[in-house]
Parts: C-alpha cells; structure tokens; sequence
C-alpha cells in the first residue's frame, strides 16, 4: 500500500492551477520545514541554547515570554520571509508584522502553544491560520485578522510529542501526518478523520470550579455523577494545559474540551486568543465533524475586533458541544432542575 507524503497531498490539493491554492501550498512546506527544526531543538531538552528559560519578557497579551516562545517566534517569521505571506500576526509580536504587500496570504499563529509545559516534557506545539489577504496590507494590516473563521482557507498544528505531527485542513476533511525520521519527511498517518458524536471523556481545569458559572459548574457536576446520574454513563476527565495535545487527544478518540469564562478578574472572556487558537482549532474540529463554540455562537461565525482577542472556548463531539450550549441557553430544562424528569435528565444523549 502507498502511502501518501506531504508533498504528494499538497500537489494534489494545488494542480487545479489555482494560484491562491499554490501559495497555501507553499506556506504549508515552509512550515513544516520549519517545525522539523524547531521538533530538533526542543528535542535537546535542557541541554539545549533555547528551552524552558525565561529572559523575564512577556507577549504581546501579557503572558511571559520563555526562551523557545521567541526562538519558534522568529523561526516561523524568517520562513515566512520565504513564502507568499503578506502578514504575519503572531502572538508573540503586538502587532502583524509586513512582510510583503503584493503576496495573497496572511498568516496567524501561536508559534509555541503550552509553553509553561516546555521544562515538564509534555507535549507542546505551534498552531496556524491561513487566511487571504483582506483590505490594503500597508495601510491597514489588521483587516486580514478581522475576518470571520470560515474565511481561512487552511489551518492547522504540529504537535512535538511522542511523534512529530501536523493535523491539517485546506477546507476538506482533517488529516493527520506524521514526521518520518527514515524518508525525512511527512506521511499521512490518518485521513479525513471523523470525530464519533458520543463523548466519554472531557478536558477541563476543575482547580477554577469556584469560578465557573453555574451553567458549567451543573454539567460537570452531572458528568461527575457517571452512571448513577443523569447522564447514566461514566466519564473520565483530562486537563493537559496544552491546547493542540488536547486537540489531538480527541480527535483520535473523541471527548470535549472546555475553557470557559469565569469570574474571576481578566477571565471573564475565557483566556484562548480567537485569532490564532480557537479559529484555527474550530476549523480543524468542524472539518473531522465536530462542533466548536463559545458556549452559545459557533466560533467560526465570530468576528475578531483586535489582535489578540480572547474568547469563551468549547468543541469536540458535536452532541456534547450542542448540549453544553444547552446548559448555558435552557439550564432550567436540563437534570435535576427538572423535577419531571428526575435524575435522567432532560437532555439525556
């Protein structure tokens, strides 16, 4: 059986002639050229010139900065130097950085997600948007980041794990490549996966439960109570701290993942950046059939008003996504605070 390499899924993707679909092409290779590098350096652990050290910076959204944030920071943007992006918007940079007007695309990107895991050894990686240039990109650079998130035309992230991965979409189906130490380069490992509707398992920080609304704090309270409860199944709950190791976990085995808003200060938006997470992360999710929202709106309807723009953020599973919503929309209707239906629930899937 042969199986398909990056080059080979790309080319295909691009032979139509469209020229906006080579250049997406080309942005792909470049990054993960790019990742390669990067999977090598982390790969040197503590041993290494840029790990999990901190100069005592911080991003542009507050958060501090640790050595490898800046290192994959100025890697994927050199690269990028090399491929037809006009924009490149990072969160580790204030504002988009210009790096050629006449090029079609615009680039989104969180270079090194779950950095607070870098001196842990867990899985960390870099997730990216793919958006066509909109407005003038000299004059108005942040046009092409205020787009909704249907208007990407590719999305994706590397996961430097166990295996180096890259889970992408070009607008059909989510595939999985897998890096290939032998052939030195990337396989296509799983394609067009399909996330299964029926969720056993979510990812939340129960440690902030006090600070929950009391919409999320009765749904994990009914998935706590398992089988004896009105979801009459059992759960397992997961929390990583790392979004794309998160969002590898389920689109392997399904589940949903929440980081909602709470009360306390600073929080109340959630703490996922619209642009360069959850946008890319949705489009990922509702390719393999799943659902992604801010507890009510769908994340793709959303339109971002800065940069660095934080949202409420819930996907996996379709069903459980949908019913999470309810929670938040109908929490009258749901569990026991329905006296008629009594511990099954009213929602009960």
């Amino acid at each position: 059986m042969t199986t398909a390499t990056l080059d080979a899924f790309l080319g295909s993707y691009a032979e139509s002639g469209d020229t906006l679909r080579a250049s997406v092409s080309l942005v792909v290779r470049q990054l993960s050229l790019t990742a390669v590098k990067i999977r090598n350096t982390i790969n040197q652990g503590a041993l290494g010139k840029a790990f999990a050290s901190s100069q005592g910076s911080k991003n542009a959204d507050g958060d501090a900065q640790k050595d490898l944030d800046i290192f994959a920071d100025d890697m994927f943007l050199e690269a990028m130097r090399q491929a037809p992006v006009a924009l490149y918007g990072s969160e580790e940079l204030a504002h988009p950085a210009l790096l050629d007007t006449s090029a079609p695309l615009a680039l989104a990107i969180d270079p090194l997600d779950g950095s607070s895991n870098i001196d842990t050894n867990v899985s960390i990686g870099t997730i990216f948007s793919i958006l066509p240039v909109a407005g003038q990109p000299d004059s108005e650079p942040g046009a092409s980041f205020f787009q909704k998130g249907d208007r990407q035309l590719a999305a994706g992230f590397f996961i430097y794990g166990p295996q180096l991965a890259l889970v992408l979409t070009l607008g059909s189906g989510t595939h999985v490549f897998v890096f290939s130490a032998r052939l030195g380069t990337f396989v296509q490992a799983y394609a067009s996966i399909v996330i299964p509707d029926r969720a056993y398992e979510f990812a939340i920080n129960a440690a902030n439960y006090r600070h929950w609304d009391e919409a999320v704090q009765l749904y994990v309270d009914d998935c706590l109570k398992g089988s004896e409860g009105p979801r009459e199944r059992d759960f397992n709950m997961r929390w990583i701290a790392s979004l794309v190791a998160e969002t590898y976990r389920i689109l392997m085995r399904s589940g949903v993942f929440l980081y909602p808003g709470d009360r306390r200060k600073g929080y109340g938006d959630g703490r996922i950046r619209l642009v360069y997470e959850a946008n890319p992360i949705a489009f990922l999710i509702e390719q393999a059939g799943g659902a992604a929202t801010n507890t009510a709106s769908r994340i793709l309807d959303l339109t971002p008003k800065t940069m660095h723009q934080r949202v409420p953020f819930i996907f996996g599973s379709a069903r459980e996504v949908a019913r999470i919503s309810r929670y938040h929309t109908e929490p009258s209707n749901i569990g026991e605070r329905a006296p008629l239906f009594s511990k099954r629930g009213l929602f009960r899937v």
